[in-house]
C-alpha cells in the first residue's frame, strides 16, 4: 500500500471521528432546520421548531432526503429503548450524511483520470478539504447537492458509457433537493449532450438527442419526489388532495427579490470574492488565475471566443479548460441571485479537486503547505469556533430540564436566546411532558427588548413569585459580546455558565478584547439563570 492510499485512509478516519467527536460549531440554522429538526418531531414525537419551507401552505422543501437520511436514522433509534439522547439525536443524522460523503471520494477516485487527473492526488485533495470534514459531515441539503453533482461528473465524462437514463434521474434527484442543481449540471451535461471527447457538434439535434435520452430516468425520479411530497404534506400535514411540486414553491420563492433580502442581501462579486476563497482558499485563487489566462488567450481571436463553449461540447477544448467552465459557470448563475452564502458553493468541491490535480500540473511543496495549513484553519473555524457554544449549551440545558428539580417542586422553565442562531429545540429532547419549557428566540434584538422580555415573563401567572404554582427557572444565552445587554437589565443572575468556544460574526468581539486578559469573555457563550427583580 502506497503512502497516497496510508493518507487517504487517515483521512477518511479523521472525517468520520471528526463526526463523533461531535464538531461544535454551527455552520447555519439549515443544517438543523431542514431535515433533523421536521423529522425529530414526524418520527420521534420531540416538540421542535417547523420552519416555514415544511408548512403546508406553500412547501418548497422536498422530503424525501430528509426522511431517507435523518428520519430513518431516528426511526432506528427509536426501535431501541434509552438509544435517544441528546448525543445521538445530533450525531446519528450526521453520521449518515459522513457516510454519504463517501461518495465524493469514489466518485472524484472514478473520474479522475477520464478528465486527466491524477486519481490519487485528486482524492487526498478532496478527503484533506475542511469542506469534506466539516460541510460534508453535516445534515445540509448543500452536501447532498455535492454528491449528487459529483456521481453526475463522473456519468457525464468522456469515454463514459451509456448512463442517460441514470443522468436523467441524477437531475430530477438534484433538482427535487436543491433547483441550484441545474447550474451545477448545465454545463457538464452540455459536454455530454455534445458528446465529449467522441466529437459530435452541439446543435440543436445533438440537444434533442440528449434530452430523449435523459426524459426516461428524470420522469420516473421526479414521479417518486411528487409522490413522496403529495403524501407528505397532503396525508400527513393535511394540505388537501393533489400533486404537490415543491420545486415550482421553491422557484416561486426565490425569483421575488423582495424574499431574497429577508435573509440578506450581498453583493455580486461575493461568491467570486469572498465566499470561493473561505470555502477553497488557495485552489480558488489557482482557478482565478488559470482563468484570467484562458480568457485573455481568448480575448485574442473574437471568433474563438465566439465559439468557446461549441468547441468545449464537442470536446475541442482541453480538458483543464473544461473543468474551468464546470467550476465558474455555475459559480456565475448562482452570483446572479443576491443572497449568497459559502454552502451554496458545497459542490464545486469535485471540479476543482479534478483541475487542481490535472497531470502535470503538481501544486508544489509551498502551494501544497498553504492548502494543508488553510484547510487546517477551515476545519478549526468552521467546525469548532463559528457560533461553537450554541450546541454544547443546549446539552448543558437538556441536562438541567431532565434532571430532578429542587425538592420535587414543578418547574416551568423559559430559556430566552439572544444574539444567537436558531436553537433547534430538537436537542432538548422534549416529549410536551412535564416539566413544561419555553423557548424564546429574540435574535439580534436591542437590550431594551430584552429587559422588557425578562419583566414579562417574570409576572407570568404560573409562576410562584406571581401567586402561581410553580417554580419559574428563566435562563438567558447570550455570547459575552452581549453579554453586557443582560446586565444592565433590572434582574440579578442566580447561576452563570460559560462556553468556551463561541465566535458570533454577526456581533464579532473587538481587537482590543480578544488582546486582553479578558479574551475568553469574548469568545465564550453564557447561560445565565436570571433571579429576583432588583429593586429601583
Amino acid at each position: 500500500m502506497g503512502a497516497a492510499q496510508v493518507l487517504w485512509g487517515a483521512l477518511a478516519l479523521l472525517r468520520i471521528a471528526w463526526c463523533l467527536l461531535p464538531q461544535t460549531g454551527y455552520l447555519h440554522p439549515d443544517e438543523f432546520f431542514q431535515s433533523p429538526e421536521v423529522m425529530a418531531e414526524d418520527v420521534l414525537g420531540l416538540e421542535a421548531y417547523r420552519p416555514w419551507e415544511f408548512l403546508p401552505g406553500a412547501p418548497c422543501r422536498s422530503v424525501l432526503f430528509p426522511l431517507l437520511t435523518a428520519g430513518s436514522v431516528f426511526w432506528l433509534l427509536g426501535l431501541w429503548p434509552g438509544a435517544v439522547s441528546g448525543y445521538s439525536l445530533l450525531v446519528g443524522p450526521r453520521l449518515a450524511f459522513t457516510a454519504l460523503s463517501f461518495g465524493l471520494d469514489w466518485a472524484a477516485f472514478r473520474a479522475a483520470a477520464r478528465w486527466g487527473a491524477e486519481p490519487w492526488r485528486a482524492l487526498l485533495l478532496l478527503a484533506g478539504s475542511h469542506v469534506a470534514l466539516v460541510f460534508h459531515t453535516r445534515t445540509l441539503a448543500n452536501a447532498v447537492e455535492g454528491v449528487l453533482f459529483s456521481w453526475l461528473l463522473l456519468l457525464a465524462a468522456p469515454g463514459a458509457r451509456g448512463g442517460g437514463r441514470l443522468l436523467g434521474a441524477l437531475l430530477a434527484a438534484g433538482f427535487f433537493n436543491r433547483p441550484t442543481f441545474l447550474a451545477f449540471a448545465l454545463p457538464p451535461l452540455l459536454l455530454w449532450a455534445g458528446g465529449g471527447a467522441g466529437g459530435r457538434p452541439l446543435s440543436a439535434k445533438a440537444l434533442g438527442r440528449g434530452a430523449r435520452e435523459l426524459l426516461p430516468g428524470a420522469a420516473l425520479a421526479a414521479g417518486v419526489f411528487v409522490a413522496a411530497d403529495s403524501w407528505y404534506y397532503s396525508w400527513r400535514l393535511g394540505l388537501g388532495p393533489g400533486p404537490v411540486l415543491t420545486p415550482a414553491h421553491f422557484l416561486a420563492y426565490n425569483l421575488d427579490p423582495r424574499n431574497l433580502a429577508r435573509h440578506g442581501t450581498h453583493p455580486r462579486l461575493t461568491h467570486l470574492a469572498v465566499n470561493g476563497l473561505l470555502l477553497f482558499g488557495p485552489l480558488h485563487v489557482r482557478a482565478v488565475t488559470g482563468a484570467w489566462g484562458v480568457l485573455k488567450e481568448s480575448l485574442g481571436s473574437l471568433a474563438q471566443l465566439r465559439a468557446g463553449w461549441a468547441r468545449a461540447a464537442g470536446g475541442l477544448l482541453d480538458t483543464r479548460t473544461v473543468l474551468l467552465l464546470f467550476y465558474f459557470v455555475p459559480l456565475g448563475l448562482l452570483s446572479l441571485f443576491s443572497h449568497q452564502e459559502p454552502r451554496f458553493l458545497v459542490p464545486l468541491l469535485t471540479p476543482l479537486t479534478l483541475l487542481s490535480s490535472q497531470k502535470g500540473r503538481g501544486l508544489g511543496p509551498w502551494r501544497a503547505a498553504a492548502v494543508i495549513l488553510f484547510n487546517g484553519l477551515g476545519a478549526l473555524f468552521f467546525g469548532c469556533l463559528h457560533q461553537g457554544g450554541l450546541v454544547p449549551c443546549l446539552a448543558h440545558l437538556e441536562r438541567s430540564i431532565h434532571s430532578p428539580g429542587p425538592e420535587g417542586q414543578p418547574s416551568h422553565y423559559t430559556l430566552l436566546f439572544s444574539h444567537t442562531y436558531m436553537p433547534p429545540r430538537y436537542l432538548l429532547r422534549l416529549h410536551g411532558q412535564e416539566p413544561p419549557v419555553e423557548v424564546i428566540d429574540l435574535g439580534g434584538a436591542e437590550s431594551g427588548t430584552l429587559c422588557r422580555t425578562l419583566e414579562q415573563l417574570s409576572s407570568q401567572p404560573i409562576c410562584k413569585s406571581a401567586g402561581g404554582d410553580r417554580i419559574c427557572r428563566i435562563f438567558v444565552v447570550t455570547p459575552g459580546t452581549a453579554r453586557e445587554a443582560v446586565a444592565r437589565c433590572p434582574f440579578s443572575l442566580k447561576n452563570e455558565t460559560r462556553v468556551l468556544p463561541h465566535l458570533t460574526l454577526e456581533d464579532p468581539p473587538r481587537l482590543s478584547a480578544l488582546l486582553s486578559s479578558r479574551w475568553k469573555d469574548s469568545l465564550s457563550l453564557y447561560i445565565l439563570e436570571v433571579g429576583e427583580q432588583k429593586e429601583l
